[in-house]
């Protein structure tokens, strides 16, 4: 990879596809033009901005609207927001969906970790959204902590009818690990990969994903990169820094950037239909 001395960006040898970043989050307000050139700067030329409540999938529309073609979005309700899934939020999701940019269903799944709605609520929220992905045939983006016998269990009822799943910024164990890969999920690796502390576990783990399952994402604006030299000073994440994620997993998998950079594109591009 080579550096925009410029702006000291690490650019990707290939186009890459950052598949979650929380675009509508407020850190990004008032620099989104900005952090969209970094991004294109760095060679992460297409987004999928996450939507994790109505307002949030209804704001990453109208991102979408402003930046065709460069940015995605997906329509869902996060498990820390499944009480808030009323009667009438399928049909807006359902609605939402039909958006041409709108590239899958969720945040979606359970997270047993805070329970900031009762696991009852994120059961009914996560098998009511699976229900709209199987009808409306969309690729399914997940959300899994602490949370994976009751989640794999709830898949594996429902996997066939399921056109694609990714389990997003996964940091789980080697049971979790290949339990979805048996259940033909994809795998979202974020910057937790690059943690010389918390990331250990994940880093020999990753060895285990098949190339053909691997997708990489920021989940901007958290989860900066630690492998990041030098390090900026907002200590924010952005689109533009998905290249450090990219070179950690080369180092972890043992592969080129290159032949890296564009099978996780390829695979993005294949898992949410894009143009």
């Amino acid at each position: 990879m080579s550096v925009n001395t410029q702006n000291q960006l690490l650019i990707a040898p290939a186009p890459l596809v950052d598949i979650g970043v929380n675009l509508t989050n407020s850190r990004f307000s008032h620099q989104l033009d900005e952090v969209l050139t970094r991004a294109q700067q760095a060679q992460v030329k297409t987004l999928i901005v996450t939507g994790t409540s109505v307002e949030e999938s209804e704001a990453a529309q109208v991102l979408c609207e402003k930046y065709p073609g460069q940015l995605y979005f997906t329509a869902g309700v996060h498990p820390h927001d499944s009480s808030q899934f009323q009667k009438s939020t399928y049909q807006t999701l359902f609605n939402l969906a039909q958006d041409k940019s709108c590239v899958a269903i969720g945040e979606t799944g359970l997270d047993f970790n805070r329970n900031f709605s009762t696991p009852e609520q994120q059961v009914n929220a996560f098998e009511r959204q699976i229900e709209l992905a199987v009808e409306l045939k969309k690729p399914m983006f997940l959300h899994e902590r602490d949370a994976f016998s009751k989640q794999s269990e709830i898949l594996r009822y429902y996997r066939d009818n399921i056109v694609d799943a990714v389990i997003h910024c996964f940091t789980g164990d080697q049971k979790a690990l290949f339990g979805y890969l048996d259940l033909d999920c994809y795998i979202g690796i974020t910057g937790w990969v690059c943690d010389e502390r918390r990331g250990l576990e994940l880093q020999q783990l990753v060895k285990n994903i098949p190339t053909a399952r691997l997708m990489l994402e920021t989940d901007a604006p958290y989860l900066l990169p630690r492998n990041m030299q030098p390090k900026p000073k907002s200590r924010s994440n952005e689109p533009a820094y998905l290249p450090w994620v990219l070179k950690q997993m080369s180092q972890c998998l043992n592969q080129d950037e290159l032949s890296l950079a564009q099978q996780t594109s390829d695979n993005a591009q294949r898992f949410f239909r894009l143009p």
